[in-house]
C-alpha cells in the first residue's frame, strides 16, 4: 500500500513540478528518504551507502526500486559511475571536464575532485556555471579532454548540430560519454512534431519533453559526425548478485566516444 502510495506522489511530482524546483527542493528531501529507508538490502556504489529498498521512478510507467534515497541516483548514474571508477583514469588524471545537465549524484563529487578542472552546462539548471544552447556552445575548439552529455539529446530537435558542437569542443583524443534513453528493438530512430499534447508525448517519446526515441542507428549517426564509438555493455562484467545490489538495468548500453 504505502509503495503504491509512494509510486503515485513520485509520478504526481515528476510530471507538475519544474526541473530546477525539483533540483532545489531535493537537498531538503533527501537526507530524510535516506534516513527512513536504512538497510543492508541494496547499495549505491556512487556513496557506499546501504537501504532496505529505493525509491521508484518514472515519468510514466514507474520502476519499482531504481531511486537511491541517498544520491538520487538512477540506474545509469550507478552504472556510469562504475564504469568511470574501474575503466577509465578519469578519477585520478588531471582532466578538464565539460558536464551538461549535471546530475546531483556526480556534481559535489566532480566539483571537489581536485585533477579535475570541471566545468557545468545548462540553459536551466541551477547547477550550471554557464547557461548555454548545446547547439551553440560559447567555448574553443578541441577545449575538453572529457565530455559527460548524458539523458539530454533526446530533448533536443536539432540533435545533429548538437552532437556537431560536441564533437568541435572536444580535444582530439578525448572521450564523451552520451547516454541516451534508447529502445534497442528500434533499428532507427523515431520522431514525430505533429504529436503536442503531454500525455501522448509521454505515452510515445517516454517523457513529455522528449522530441525522439532513439534506436539502433544512434550509433551511427555519432560515427557521422566523426566520433569513434563504443556501445559498451558493462553490465557484462558485473555479477548478477551486484547488478542485484546495485539495482543496474541489465543490458543498459553506455554510448563512449572518442575524437
Amino acid at each position: 500500500m504505502i509503495k503504491q502510495i509512494l509510486k503515485k506522489l513520485f509520478k504526481l511530482i515528476l510530471n507538475t513540478v519544474p526541473r530546477p524546483l525539483l533540483i532545489r527542493l531535493s537537498y531538503t528531501i533527501r537526507p530524510i528518504l535516506a534516513f527512513f529507508l536504512k538497510g543492508k538490502t541494496y547499495t549505491d556504489p556512487i556513496d557506499g551507502k546501504s537501504f532496505k529498498s529505493f525509491l521508484p521512478y518514472g515519468y510514466g510507467s514507474q520502476r519499482n526500486n531504481v531511486l537511491s534515497p541517498s544520491t538520487l541516483s538512477l540506474e545509469r548514474h550507478r552504472l556510469l559511475w562504475l564504469y568511470l571508477k574501474n575503466e577509465t583514469d578519469f578519477f585520478i588524471a588531471e582532466k578538464k571536464v565539460l558536464h551538461f545537465a549535471p546530475e546531483q549524484a556526480f556534481y559535489k563529487r566532480f566539483r571537489n575532485m581536485k585533477n579535475l578542472n570541471y566545468v557545468t552546462t545548462d540553459l536551466n539548471s541551477p547547477l550550471a556555471d554557464v547557461k548555454a544552447d548545446i547547439c551553440n556552445l560559447p567555448f574553443n575548439d578541441n577545449e575538453f579532454d572529457v565530455i559527460l552529455c548524458n539523458h539530454v539529446l533526446e530533448h533536443i530537435p536539432d540533435d545533429t548540430k548538437a552532437m556537431q558542437e560536441l564533437y568541435r569542443v572536444l580535444k582530439a583524443g578525448g572521450i564523451g560519454i552520451f547516454q541516451i534513453p534508447q529502445d534497442l528493438n528500434r533499428s532507427i530512430t523515431f520522431e514525430d512534431n505533429t504529436i503536442t499534447d503531454k500525455k501522448e508525448r509521454a505515452k510515445i517519446f517516454g517523457q513529455y519533453d522528449h522530441v525522439r526515441v532513439y534506436g539502433r542507428d544512434y550509433f551511427d549517426k555519432l560515427r557521422s559526425i566523426g566520433f569513434k564509438v563504443e556501445a559498451v555493455d558493462y553490465t557484462q562484467t558485473i555479477s548478477p548478485e551486484k547488478i542485484t545490489e546495485y539495482c543496474l538495468a541489465k543490458g543498459e548500453i553506455i554510448p563512449v566516444v572518442y575524437k
